[in-house]
Formats: C-alpha cells, sequence, structure tokens
C-alpha cells in the first residue's frame, strides 16, 4: 500500500466532527470525484467514484448522519491487469441528490429562477476552520495524493477547473500551508512542495501517523544530509592538509638536495627536520615538537620562509 493510501486510510477512520465539518467534508468529495447526472424534469442524481474501499465506507456514513438515508455502493472490477476496483456511491433518488447538491451549494437558483451549476468552493461551506479543515480533508480523500517521503515531498490535488484550483489555493493559503496551482495537460494540479506545509497539512486534516512517519524521514534525511556535509567537509581539509605537507616536503627536500640544511637559520632547519620526520603531523603538532614550542601560525610562517628560499635559489638559477 503507498504512502498515499495509507494516509487516506488513516483519515478514514477518524471522526468527521459536526454536522457543518460532515456537509463540507462531502462538499469536496463531490467538487473532486463526484459527477452530477441531469435527468428529465430538471431531476439530479449523483454518482461518487473512488479506488479507495475506506472512502466509500466513509461516504456512504456521511449521508447516512446527514440525511438518515442509504446510498447504492457499486464495485466495477477494473480488467487490466493490477488495476484496483472502482467503488460508485450512487444516489439514485432525485429529491435526495437535489437536497444534497443545495446544501452543499453546489446547485443553486440564478436571479431568474434557473438551476445553475457552482464548480467553485462556497464560502457558506468553509466560514469555521473546522469547516476549512473538513474540507481539505474531502479534498484529499477525493482527489489528493501525496508522495513517499522517502523519494520526494510533494502533495497534490487534482482541480476541474481553473477557478476551482485558485479557491482551493487560496483555502490552503488561509491555514498557513504554502500551495501553488500549475496546468498540467488537460487539469490544473495544486501542488505543495515543502516537507514543513506538508507535515502542516497532514497535521490538519488528521493524518497524525502519516506525519509522524514523515517527520521520522525528514530527521533521517537532515542527518543523512548533516552527515555527508560533514564528511565532505572533513575530506577537502584533509585533502588540502596532505597537499600542503607534500610541497612542504618537496620544497625541504629540495633544499637538502640543492643548498644543504645546515646553511638554514637555526628556528628554520628544525621545523625542516621535523617535517621530514613526522610527514603526516598538523601544523599544531609540529609547532609542540619545537623547542621551545610555537604556534600553528609560527609553523606556517617557518614553512613559508623555506618555500620562499627554494623560489629565490630556482630563480638565481635560471638567471645564470
Amino acid at each position: 500500500m503507498s504512502f498515499s493510501s495509507k494516509a487516506k486510510g488513516e483519515i478514514c477512520r477518524t471522526s468527521p466532527g459536526k454536522s457543518c465539518c460532515k456537509l463540507s467534508e462531502l462538499a469536496a468529495l463531490i467538487h473532486t470525484s463526484g459527477t452530477i447526472h441531469l435527468e428529465g424534469k430538471g431531476q439530479v442524481n449523483i454518482k461518487i467514484t473512488t479506488e479507495n474501499s475506506f472512502i466509500a465506507r466513509r461516504l456512504f456514513m456521511l449521508i447516512k448522519d446527514l440525511y438518515n438515508a442509504s446510498a447504492e455502493i457499486l464495485i466495477r472490477k477494473n480488467s487490466r491487469l493490477r488495476k484496483n476496483n472502482s467503488y460508485i456511491l450512487h444516489i439514485a433518488k432525485p429529491g435526495l441528490s437535489a437536497q444534497i447538491l443545495r446544501d452543499t451549494f453546489i446547485l443553486y437558483s440564478d436571479r431568474n429562477g434557473n438551476t445553475r451549476i457552482n464548480s467553485d468552493i462556497s464560502e457558506e461551506l468553509v466560514k469555521k476552520k473546522c469547516c476549512k479543515k473538513a474540507y481539505l480533508r474531502g479534498a484529499f480523500l477525493g482527489g489528493g495524493s501525496v508522495s513517499d517521503p522517502e523519494k520526494a515531498y510533494h502533495m497534490e490535488f487534482i482541480a476541474h477547473s481553473e477557478k476551482y484550483g485558485e479557491s482551493l489555493c487560496s483555502l490552503l493559503n488561509e491555514l498557513n500551508v504554502n500551495a501553488k496551482l500549475i496546468v498540467r495537460k488537460n487539469s490544473f494540479v495544486v501542488y505543495i512542495k515543502e516537507g514543513e506545509h506538508i507535515v502542516k497539512l497532514l497535521s490538519l486534516i488528521g493524518a497524525h501517523t502519516a506525519l509522524l512517519n514523515l517527520e521520522n524521514i525528514r530527521i533521517y534525511k537532515d542527518m543523512r544530509n548533516n552527515i555527508n556535509r560533514i564528511v565532505n567537509c572533513e575530506t577537502a581539509n584533509l585533502s588540502k592538509t596532505v597537499n600542503a605537507a607534500v610541497k612542504q616536503i618537496e620544497n625541504i627536500e629540495y633544499i637538502k638536495n640543492n643548498i644543504g640544511l645546515s646553511a638554514l637559520p637555526a628556528s628554520l632547519r628544525e621545523i625542516a627536520e621535523l617535517r621530514l620526520r613526522y610527514p603526516d603531523a598538523s601544523l599544531k603538532e609540529l609547532g609542540d615538537m619545537t623547542r621551545p614550542a610555537v604556534g600553528k601560525s609560527g609553523v606556517n610562517h617557518r614553512l613559508r620562509k623555506l618555500e620562499r628560499i627554494v623560489e629565490a635559489h630556482k630563480k638565481d638559477r635560471r638567471g645564470s
């Protein structure tokens, strides 16, 4: 089972809350995965399709709780290999369908008394914060998905129109969840990329176990990235130290073979002999071995002097 399916299953096990929240969640489910069938004499019926049996059961209970009525659930077996069955919740009673659509503000009458379909999110459904959360819960169940955080931080909602996508974006941003809208092929997609905002939304819609799993993965990834940065930094520093030591030894060997270490001042001869004897020692370790001891800057200063002696000697030889 995918991370997204587990999150949806967890949400379906939570309480839908008060009647106003149930209605908001039902409206979102109809908006994102429902179809309205217009029949003769102005009658309508509703079909809501899902591949998740938990969502089908939750839809059934929402209608049962709100209207004390039962909806028909049809199971369509998919012929394609490895495809899940589809569950179709069918509200065939025209009177009940019309009432649900009007209660969710999906159907309304214009000034001329004509029945219209509202493809936007009605402000009446999301006045309270609890109803905002419920609407987002339904939108995620009906048309949302969240990627496996092991691979990427990505959460999205499929919107049936640009206007609906913009309203969904605004609703998410109202709750301080940074969401953006893009066009993908023939659909509008509301997406969230930041792990922190995905965690916040999972908390708002009641997917607390999914949230904890995602947080654990985020912490592990951050630790792994920090360790990699530290190792890379230490490796780079070690390489720099080794390369510097190799160059220092080359300079001292040049002086030894072409000038003679005995020709050097005592302090320079001392550091040259110590570097030859301890090629892997750090500047601090070399400084601790001198008499009297000197700091890293003092050791570095002496080694730089040796380098300048080599450069000057090579220049003189080229001049002659």
